[in-house]
């Protein structure tokens, strides 16, 4: 019997409680008895610890301002499941999910693997990509690289962008650790694009790369020339990469479509403004929160903000709101709708500035704007998500996810 959305979002969802496991066994059981669709794509790979959703937004934007049918996979999603693939711009629908479920559901039972979540939702982009038969999938790593479930594809350009500090327990307990399994997307003779990063971090992908036969390009002089459509001086050297990966990969890009595209990039959730007052960003590690604050200096020079932050038990939360505090006039403390959101009263406040823990950021915000100082929400991707579904209810019901 077919299942409706509901029921087949229900069961994927129920598949988080098995919780992340690296490896590449189980997904590729899965693709094999759905036909190998991720063979039948022309892609480009992206990994890295902050910057990959926009120079994937970058890619996507572009590829369609000249003309591509592009399929576009990320994650986690800000409001609902089915953001997290999208063709030229369009999320799948309700109706293609459940029936790409029930597809993979019964590859599973014939296969007898036990795939994740990721896994499950990494083939059915595939699966999407190749019966839409776009004309480049992006596809964008969930964690690391090397094991990532979207590492079965030889694409025409390997991506790293910025190479930071995130996800130690997973991946390594410092950024040459964490280099090494994000430059595990590198395949044989593949060239690699990637923006231009800290002295330990170039000389793993250096090592790996050349291991490989793989050509690397470092992208280190921002673009100044085009209009970008994301806020930030770091956003003009995310888009000098998508710039150089196209290039690279020889797709038939031309200067007007790359003025477009990187003109009318959107990507939600990150330094977005809502109204006049309201800002969200969903930097959630440490160096994205420094990112965010040399972006809020350079958008609103000698403001300060009332901040309302929420963040998971496994980032570095005292850490990120010591770099915050600069820009803050108080702290407004919330919880994150996720398994992994951290109690805001265990939240440690940075000394010298005032600050209150309310029960949802809905509260939170509410209070802020009684007051005089723009807003910002940041601290994690779940808790944008959650204030872009209660400000923008067309984009649907907020979906809570832990991957």
């Amino acid at each position: 019997m077919q299942e409706s959305y509901t029921e087949a979002i229900g069961w994927l969802y129920g598949t988080q409680t098995s919780g992340i496991k690296l490896g590449l066994e189980n997904v590729r059981r899965l693709l094999e008895a759905l036909g190998n669709p991720h063979q039948q794509l022309t892609c480009i790979h992206i990994a890295g610890t902050n910057g990959k959703g926009s120079v994937s937004a970058m890619l996507d934007s572009v590829g369609r301002a000249a003309g591509l049918r592009t399929g576009l996979y990320t994650s986690p999603h800000l409001v609902r499941f089915n953001e997290r693939i999208q063709i030229s711009g369009q999320p799948i629908t309700d109706y293609e999910v459940q029936a790409g479920l029930n597809v993979i559901r019964e590859a599973i039972a014939r296969s007898g693997c036990t795939p994740t979540f990721f896994e499950i939702t990494t083939a059915l982009g595939f699966l999407h990509f190749a019966t839409q038969r776009v004309d480049l999938a992006i596809m964008e790593t969930g964690l690391g690289g090397r094991l990532d479930a979207t590492n079965l594809i030889t694409p025409l350009v390997s991506v790293l962008t910025s190479i930071d500090l995130d996800h130690q327990k997973i991946l390594g307990d410092s950024r040459a650790k964490i280099a090494r399994e994000k430059a595990g997307i590198i395949k044989p003779g593949v060239p690699v694009v990637s923006i231009a990063q800290t002295t330990d971090v170039r000389e793993v992908i250096d090592e790996v790369a050349t291991s490989l036969g793989s050509p690397v390009t470092y992208a280190t002089e921002p673009i100044i020339d085009l209009q970008i459509g994301l806020a930030g001086s770091h956003q003009r050297l995310n888009a000098a990469v998508a710039r150089e990966a196209l290039a690279v990969a020889k797709l038939d890009i031309s200067s007007d479509a790359l003025e477009t595209g990187l003109k009318s990039v959107f990507w939600p959730g990150r330094f977005q403004t809502l109204g006049d007052r309201l800002t969200i960003d969903g930097a959630h590690n440490l160096a994205a929160s420094e990112r965010l604050v040399q972006t809020w200096v350079e958008c609103y020079p000698g403001a300060s903000a009332t901040i309302v932050f929420g963040g998971l038990r496994d980032k570095e939360l005292a850490k990120m709101l010591a770099v915050l505090a600069p820009i803050a006039t108080r702290l407004f403390l919330v919880p994150v709708k996720n398994s992994r959101g951290e109690n805001p009263v265990n939240i440690r406040l940075p000394s010298g500035i005032s600050g209150a823990v309310f029960p949802g950021v809905q509260e939170a915000v509410e209070a802020a704007h009684k007051l005089a100082e723009p807003i910002l929400v940041t601290g994690s991707l779940f808790l944008a998500g959650e204030v872009l579904s209660w400000l923008q209810p067309q984009l649907g019901r907020f979906q809570t996810s832990s991957q």
